[in-house]
Formats: structure tokens, C-alpha cells, sequence
């Protein structure tokens, strides 16, 4: 059973909660936005989300006692990887979509609109 979240720890909990959102919003903006614009710069912001995203995370998991349960520790350790890799997937799989949507620039306008 997990202990209640303490009244002194109830701010803590709110805030670190309400940055969790926000890093974890905004690593996947800046991810997104770095790979559309090809901009490398904005990936070293992205991943500095993320370690906004993992400071709050820890926060949040020991100020409402999740750590004291090993199912939860591993629950939020999986959380912790899935908003790492969850974006990379997301990313390839969109390529992987789109990808004959967008032909190759040799190809010739006459294969381009033949029907199949």
C-alpha cells in the first residue's frame, strides 16, 4: 500500500506534477520541431526538456511515496523511458508513413503519374 501523499508535500506534488506536463510537452515540441527544420541546435534544448522532464519525474515520485514500492519505482522508471524514446519512434514511424508520398528527386514526371 502506498502512503498517502503528506499535506506538507501537497505543493511539491502539484507543481512537480504541472512541470512533468510541461517538459514533457515541450521535449516533444522541441524534438519535433528540430527534426522538421533540421535545426541540431534545437535537439540539445530538446533533450534539456528532458532532464527537466526526469528532475520533475523524481520530484514528483518522492514526494508522493512511489519509491517506497518497487512497482512503482519500476513504473516510473518505464514512464521515464517511454517519454525518452517514445518521440524517436513517433518520428520514424511518420517517415516510414510518408515516405512514398514524397518521391525521390531523380524521378521522372512520367512515372510520377502513370496509374496504377
Amino acid at each position: 500500500m502506498i502512503e498517502p501523499v503528506a499535506m506538507a508535500n501537497f505543493f511539491t506534488v502539484f507543481f512537480s506534477a504541472a512541470m512533468v506536463i510541461m517538459t514533457g510537452a515541450l521535449y516533444a515540441l522541441l524534438f519535433a520541431y528540430s527534426r522538421i527544420k533540421h535545426a541540431p541546435r534545437l535537439m540539445s534544448l530538446a533533450y534539456l526538456a528532458y532532464l527537466g522532464l526526469f528532475t520533475s519525474v523524481m520530484t514528483l515520485a518522492n514526494a508522493a511515496n512511489l519509491f517506497h514500492n518497487t512497482f512503482w519505482t519500476v513504473i516510473v522508471g518505464l514512464m521515464l523511458l517511454g517519454y525518452l524514446l517514445a518521440p524517436h519512434a513517433i518520428w520514424h514511424l511518420c517517415i516510414g508513413t510518408h515516405a512514398d508520398e514524397h518521391p525521390a528527386d531523380d524521378a521522372q514526371p512520367a512515372k510520377l503519374f502513370q496509374q496504377s
